[in-house]
């Protein structure tokens, strides 16, 4: 089921297009946190985003460009500031479609269904982990933080790609070492350890401090 997330401050509105989307088949959450739109959206992780332009504390725009450094994710505007310069604005900041207000449900519907077969039926989803204010975007193998990119060498993608999809348990160092083996390197116990402290260093001259945290005798974790 394709997720979509709403992120519109007027409650009839966004409960009436969560509604007709529900009618559809799709799963729909309204967002509820306005000072921080990253967090549910990573929490979510939507197939496609409605965003209106006005909101309260950070404008639409503003939401498109942070959702854009960090996930491909179609996104629709869906505004009543209508006029050109707002039209073109969206789509310079990465939105793929704009819908003026006052809206007919049916076009938006179609629009919403288009745009899904554009995306999936041809392209894998390219889902997004985030700990901490950090993204790591299975797509193209790229962690940002803060905005900055993090240069990551296969085997330091493949260790942080376990241990945040087991965010909150241990991951084995055994199970660790698999995973770099699917991936065609030879891998011991010593160049596992040389490759997370050196994942650790990169994470820590980013500003994530204590980003892995190891158990000893047992394996790592992020938490």
């Amino acid at each position: 089921m394709y997720r979509i997330f709403i992120v519109e401050d007027d409650p009839v509105i966004a409960q009436g297009v969560a509604e007709q989307l529900r009618l559809w088949g799709l799963e729909a959450k309204c967002g509820e946190n306005f000072r921080n739109v990253l967090e549910e959206f990573a929490a979510f992780d939507p197939h496609l985003v409605i965003l209106d332009i006005t909101l309260p504390f950070f404008n639409g725009y503003h939401w498109c460009s942070q959702i854009r450094q960090v996930s491909k994710v179609p996104i629709l505007f869906l505004s009543s500031a209508s006029d050109n310069m707002n039209m073109v604005m969206a789509m310079n900041m990465g939105a793929d479609d704009f819908i003026p207000k006052p809206f007919d449900k049916s076009l938006l519907i179609a629009k919403i269904q288009a745009m899904l077969r554009r995306t999936y039926d041809f392209a894998a989803g390219v889902p997004v982990l985030s700990h901490r204010g950090a993204w790591l975007n299975t797509g193209d193998q790229t962690l940002t933080y803060e905005g900055q990119g993090i240069p990551l060498t296969k085997n330091e993608y493949r260790i942080l790609l376990a241990l945040m999809e087991s965010k909150g348990k241990v991951v084995s160092r055994e199970r660790l070492m698999e995973r770099l083996w699917e991936t065609d390197s030879f891998v011991d116990e010593n160049t596992l350890t040389v490759n997370v402290n050196r994942l650790r260093k990169k994470l820590e001259g980013a500003g994530l401090s204590g980003f892995i945290t190891t158990k000893f005798g047992v394996g790592y974790l992020v938490e």
